[in-house]
């Protein structure tokens, strides 16, 4: 591989340069319409529409809330009767919201209320950050507007830093085509005891959705032909959460748990790696792209202040404690990553993916990861992200090839954050993953060329909610994939999602299938279960 010279890294800064000044100079109608700044007197929300004129059932995509602090709960809702209409039903003003916080489901036992406006410039979606409350306690939580009441969502907050909670069970879910099947796996998950959801990229997909809903192939409805096309607009990605959020099975899961998300590839364009596309298209316009998908995302998602984005930039990568028991550092693997080596895929690792400048997270991104490791006093340090971390071996031979688009296309950074996690003297290192479509467990380990090595942490992957379909419990590559990956502990490929109980001495992982998702109501299965021990890294049967 040939280096870049100083004056050819110059000229690529100047490059990416341009590409953001395209947005904020020459870009002035798309500057406008990412503005980001609560709406001011003036523009089109100054106009007031009051609820009681709302005709329609304004709450059809829900409720959720998310990031629980120890003082603190985020409620989000989006006002949309007629949720599949551009404009949701709704004229360009803005509407007085009412929102409750209590004890108990009945609302006898109010401990917060207040009113919000939903703004059309966000699309009528509300979020509400109410401060104040006690740590580690269940809440419930509604909206009004007008007439109409929000169903009943349940939520909580995270005990205090240093609270030597007793044990934390969560779920880690990702990737839920809905062109691929039902929601069923959500709906169990609706009743999982749990305290919070993680979810871990591919909430939506930006391919066309035809009439029948794809693999739902329904006989009862017809879908809107505005689906049925890839979403590049903000429009179309507006429109593709209220197709999403319309599932029942996922609004039940969001109204049960507060989750915790972070985006992948789908929500904005498939493996766009940083400001470069999948597709040949400019970079300035791709980035226009990235802008609106990024604002949707926030628009549609239990997200606090700081992460709403400007243009094409989104903060999402954010630190979350649970106590003394676990820390959570969410990362973004996406926005700042380098192109993939040798044109992305399963390809032989060489110089190009082995190039120790190549970064999946960004050195911003990097420094914070390992700072926050410095000053964790947490037992357990879990990393919810999107890609693969351990090595996979497509084959048991020397002519194995890698994914150019997991960490294994990006090793160097891959050693600086598993180098900086043993400096930071971290012993229960805890890495949740999506993105594959299939259930892994991984004992990670400070060599994997060694089976025999130091193992330092452990990954957990969650299967696909719907994402590839109905799936098998041993794919085609099952027996390639166990014989060349001996740290690979468990392979599954059936749907579903993983629910992780942590404790101070042990954290058991309960992997949860379904077995079927192009038809509704599958039953539950646990296809299997691990322990790994507090001080003793590595996946043990249960």
């Amino acid at each position: 591989m040939t280096h870049s010279s100083p004056q050819q890294e110059l000229r690529e800064a100047a490059r990416h340069t341009d590409r953001r000044r395209f947005l904020t100079v020459t870009g002035a109608a798309a500057a406008l319409a990412f503005s980001v700044g609560l709406p001011a007197a003036g523009t089109a929300s100054a106009r007031e529409m009051s609820g009681h004129r709302i005709g329609e059932d304004p709450f059809t995509l829900g409720v959720a809330s998310g990031d629980p602090l120890p003082n603190s709960v985020l409620l989000w809702t989006r006002l949309a009767p007629r949720p599949f209409e551009p404009d949701s039903g709704l004229p360009r003003a803005r509407v007085e919201v009412r929102w409750e916080l209590a004890h108990d489901e009945r609302f006898t036992r109010i401990v917060r209320r207040g009113t919000t406006y939903a703004h059309p410039e966000f699309h009528h979606s509300v979020h509400v950050e109410v401060q104040g409350l006690a740590p580690d306690r269940v809440v419930y939580y509604r909206f009004r507007a007008g007439q109409w009441t929000s169903p009943t969502g349940r939520t909580r907050t995270a005990p205090p830093p240093g609270a030597p909670k007793r044990e934390l069970a969560l779920a880690a879910v990702s990737c839920q085509a809905y062109h691929d099947g039902y929601y069923t796996a959500y709906r169990h998950l609706a009743q999982e005891d749990v305290d919070v959801v993680f979810h871990l990229g591919d909430y939506l997909y930006e391919y066309a959705v035809n009439a029948t809903g794809g693999a739902r192939a329904y006989t009862d409805r017809t879908l809107p032909a505005l689906f049925n096309h890839e979403t590049t607009t903000l429009e179309d990605y507006r429109l593709r959460y209220a197709l999403y959020k319309s599932d029942p099975d996922l609004r039940a899961a969001h109204a049960a748990h507060p989750f915790v998300v972070t985006w992948d590839d789908h929500e904005t364009e498939n493996n766009y790696a940083g400001d470069t596309p999948e597709n040949s298209v400019p970079p300035e316009e791709f980035l226009i792209r990235r802008a609106a998908a990024y604002r949707a995302y926030w628009e549609n998602q239990p997200l606090r202040a700081p992460q709403r984005p400007t243009g094409p930039d989104m903060r999402l990568y954010r630190r979350l404690g649970f106590g003394r028991l676990a820390q959570f550092d969410v990362l973004d693997t996406r926005q700042y990553r380098s192109d993939q080596a040798y044109g992305d895929g399963w390809q032989t690792p060489g110089p190009e993916s082995g190039d120790p400048r190549r970064t999946l997270t960004g050195a911003t991104q990097e420094r914070w990861l390992i700072d926050g490791w410095r000053r964790s006093r947490a037992t357990w340090n879990v990393v919810p992200q999107q890609v693969t971390f351990a090595r996979r071996r497509d084959v048991p031979t020397d002519a194995y090839k890698l994914s150019m688009d997991s960490w294994d296309g990006y090793p160097a950074s891959r050693d600086r954050v598993l180098r900086g996690a043993e400096r930071a003297g971290v012993d229960n290192l805890m890495v949740l993953t999506g993105d594959v479509h299939v259930s892994y467990g991984f004992d990670l380990k400070r060599d994997f060329d060694d089976p025999d090595s130091r193992t330092v942490g452990t990954e957990i992957v969650t299967t696909s909610i719907t994402s590839g379909k109905n799936g098998s419990d041993k794919p085609s590559n099952y027996n390639n994939l166990t014989r060349a990956n001996p740290h690979l502990k468990f392979y599954n490929g059936r749907r579903g999602y993983a629910v992780i109980t942590l404790q101070e001495r042990w954290a058991r992982t309960d992997f949860r299938t379904v077995s079927a998702v192009t038809t509704p109501g599958a039953p539950l299965t646990t296809a299997g279960s691990y322990v790994t021990e507090a001080g003793d890294p590595g996946l043990k049967p249960a």
